[in-house]
């Protein structure tokens, strides 16, 4: 958990270095175009490092109850029988929609899920909660669009969730050059 909370850490880094640059430039010390070159540079290595960090890589091993893979920050263990919450990421690309399935157990573990075989195992892990969910167990909180992704659920959630995360990602990078360019300019 510890090398999760260092890799997050550092992607934010990565994200705020444009504003030492500005305080940089305003002493003198670096060029005037310096926060500029690095709020597009780390903008985009540090929105692309945080989508990342948490995502697997190659699964390492798949048990009845527990998903394990390896991710940029180490292996991670999420338990099948205990989710908590699931939600589904989009990012894009030139190839189109990139889809992960952001996993979070009781424990506290987050895992992407991005592989077929461990789209199909947190599949039949719902469907177990859903089913124990009758019993009195609580249900996992499974976000509209995750359950369309995973076929748990008919309709438009997926449509409209990309459309939203297309207006998120484009607002929020807009903003974030926009900040970078402003600082820049003063």
């Amino acid at each position: 958990m510890t090398r999760a909370r260092v890799g997050s850490g550092l992607a934010v880094a990565v994200l705020l270095l444009p504003l030492a640059g500005y305080g940089l430039a305003r002493t003198g010390a670096v060029p005037e175009g310096t926060p500029i070159v690095l709020a597009l540079l780390c903008g985009i290595f540090g929105f692309v490092l945080l989508t990342e960090l948490g995502e697997e890589r190659a699964p390492f091993g798949h048990s009845s109850s527990h998903l394990t893979a390896h991710t940029l920050t180490g292996e991670r263990s999420v338990d099948l029988n205990r989710i908590a919450t699931v939600r589904l990421l989009t990012t894009f690309s030139y190839s189109g929609p990139h889809r992960t399935l952001v996993v979070r157990d009781a424990h506290g573990v987050r895992l992407g899920i991005t592989t077929k075989r461990a789209r199909g195992k947190l599949r039949r892990a719902i469907e177990k909660a859903d089913a124990n969910a009758a019993r009195g167990v609580p249900r996992p909180r499974v976000s509209r669009a995750a359950r369309t992704y995973l076929g748990l659920a008919p309709g438009q959630g997926l449509v409209v969730h990309t459309v939203l995360a297309f207006l998120l990602v484009t607002t929020s990078g807009s903003l974030y050059v926009s900040i970078g360019l402003r600082l820049a300019g003063q």
